[in-house]
């Protein structure tokens, strides 16, 4: 366990009409957390301070999406999960879900807990470990999700070995999401990835760009 400097979140971010009717009986966490987002997010260099007028569109809601994804119950795991995007978004509207916040850096891993605490997340986990350490304890994850953390290739090689034979990566991308996918076709061949696809969703500043691949179910997947 690490030591946490206890913090307050920054001013209320109010959710925008769009916002409380994906979040619904959620909104008054989701707007919490955007303040958590926009003050010591800010602070601590989580985010950048231009991003605040655009928390709820490019990233609360550009997050949301995904909640669309995850099976009923399915165990999570956010890569590389920064500042809690995607993941705690993921758990303010899918409670059914347990949820690993994996962060490898103190900081972001504090604020994590904190934001955590605050929100009384009690299926939330924050694991403070590089993916390769994680993956020894065995973990069996349904579902991988990450979020501008690296180029897909090398991502793959991170997210598999976290996934149970079956399990799926959820990773969000930019516009060259397709070209990506075809660079990394090497990898995911080696690893013997299946169901490739992207899913362009949402609109506007909340559109993303989402690879979908998952591991083989009869666990073939080498461990390279």
């Amino acid at each position: 366990m690490f030591h946490v400097k206890p913090s307050t979140p920054g001013p209320l971010l109010p959710a925008p009409t769009e916002a409380r009717l994906r979040f619904g009986s959620a909104t008054g966490h989701a707007e919490r957390y955007a303040a958590w987002l926009a003050g010591p997010g800010v602070e601590r260099g989580l985010l950048g301070p231009r991003e605040v007028d655009r928390i709820w569109s490019r990233h609360l809601l550009n997050c949301a999406v995904l909640a669309d994804y995850l099976p009923p119950g399915s165990m999570v795991c956010d890569l590389g999960s920064g500042a809690g995007l995607p993941g705690l978004v993921l758990a303010l509207l899918r409670p059914d879900c347990a949820i690993v916040l994996l962060e490898p850096l103190l900081r972001r891993a504090a604020f994590l807990t904190e934001v955590v605490a605050d929100l009384e997340l009690p299926g939330v986990t924050v694991v403070r470990a590089r993916a390769e350490d994680y993956a020894r304890q065995d973990p069996r994850h349904d579902v991988v999700v990450a979020r501008a953390v690296a180029p897909l290739d090398r991502l793959t090689g991170w997210a598999m070995p976290l996934l149970r034979p079956g399990g799926v990566l959820l990773a969000q991308k930019g516009a060259s999401a397709a070209a990506e996918l075809a660079a990394a076709g090497a990898v995911l061949d080696r690893w013997g990835a299946v169901d490739r696809e992207v899913l362009v969703v949402g609109e506007g500043d909340s559109v993303t760009h989402i690879v979908r691949t998952a591991r083989p179910s009869d666990s073939r997947a080498e461990d390279s």
